[in-house]
């Protein structure tokens, strides 16, 4: 049985996805799919999020599909029922966490603080979202896992090629990665063959850390 979690620490990246239309969805899903990318988070104020989220996961199987900005229960429960298979939150609320636990489904919540972190953890959450690490580093990000070796993290805010590496040997099990890879103006342009490019390069990447 696939466990979301595992893969997003074996797969290591995460993209994030804003789009405007469905088909600028589809078409940025396709160009990540091709260039390697095996989770993608939808964020839920884009345009159709919740028919996105089914559409993206008939297409591709074996994507792992995550919905993004969950900002309360109702939303997540909306995220879960229409096939996202992991949610994420820009921010810490008890009753979001809540009801992913009660549909089993993993929750990476939006911290910042240790006491965030903890509390999340308290909560039931098993990773948690540190954002937006970019104003801080990677070095918040190990003194932080200092007193809390025991949760997960995953970076979001700021991950470029030129950082990713130093994220994962601060502690990150995860990063989250936006603008960097799905770029609005990319987008806009029709430009996927870019963003396959990015997301090669990411991959790579990847692959380049585990091998170290």
């Amino acid at each position: 049985m696939r466990y979301p979690l595992d893969e997003i620490k074996r797969e290591k990246l995460v993209a994030i996805i804003r789009s405007h239309s469905s088909e600028g969805l589809e078409n940025t899903v396709r160009s990540l799919y091709q260039g390697g990318i095996r989770a993608v988070e939808i964020t839920m104020n884009t345009p159709g999020a919740l028919n996105g989220i089914e559409r993206v996961k008939q297409l591709y199987p074996d994507l792992l599909i995550g919905a993004g900005t969950v900002l309360d229960s109702e939303t997540a429960r909306l995220a879960i029922l229409s096939g996202a298979s992991f949610l994420l939150t820009p921010t810490l609320k008890h009753q979001t966490i809540e009801i992913a636990n009660r549909y089993n489904t993993p929750i990476i919540p939006g911290v910042l603080t240790p006491t965030e972190a903890l509390t999340a953890y308290e909560y039931g959450a098993k990773m948690v979202k540190i954002f937006p690490v970019s104003h801080f580093g990677p070095k918040y990000l190990t003194d932080l896992k200092g007193p809390l070796p025991f949760i997960e993290t995953m970076a979001v805010g700021g991950i470029s090629l030129d950082n990713v590496h130093t994220y994962f040997k601060a502690g990150a099990n995860s990063v989250g990665i936006g603008s960097t890879l799905v770029n609005d103006q990319l987008v806009q342009q029709g430009d996927f063959g870019e963003i396959e490019k990015r997301a090669a390069q990411f991959v790579e990447s990847v692959k380049n850390f585990n091998h170290q």
